[in-house]
């Protein structure tokens, strides 16, 4: 059940439980799998931070959000979110979000309209808005 991708302890939790085994099944398995390491949620939040970052270029904000989703606590989370931050630079991710939102539109011809359905899609994808009218306007 580990092997397809990681999986945090929530997740796994949730699936085992899905196949019916009772509750001290389920807790002598994840012990086992976190005493040999592995299940580690810091892990799984790390992937998980790296994959919607990289891959799918997506902010901070949403990234955390992902992770939360995964059943990881809000401290992993964070920690996660900060290590993998400081290796991508947030300016040139949101410069490219804006390039494939625009599609080659000057920002200064979209109306009231276009402006607000690319700053809605850009804090979707879990960029800050201070950052978004800042682009905008620049």
């Amino acid at each position: 059940m580990l092997s397809a991708r990681e999986l945090s302890e929530a997740q796994l939790r949730t699936r085992l439980k899905r196949r019916e085994l009772d509750a001290a099944e389920i807790d002598e398995a994840i012990s086992r799998l976190k005493a040999d390491r592995t299940l580690n949620d810091r892990r799984v939040a790390l992937a998980i931070a790296r994959m919607e970052s990289a891959i799918k270029h997506r902010g901070r904000s949403r990234v955390l959000q992902k992770i939360r989703q995964a059943g990881i606590d809000d401290d992993t989370a964070q920690q996660a979110v900060q290590a993998v931050f400081e290796e991508v630079d947030e300016d040139a991710m949101l410069d490219k979000a804006f390039e494939r939102r625009l599609r080659g539109t000057a920002p200064k011809e979209l109306d009231d309209r276009g402006r607000a359905k690319v700053i809605r899609g850009l804090v979707a994808q879990g960029f800050r808005f201070e950052a978004i009218l800042k682009r905008l306007k620049g």
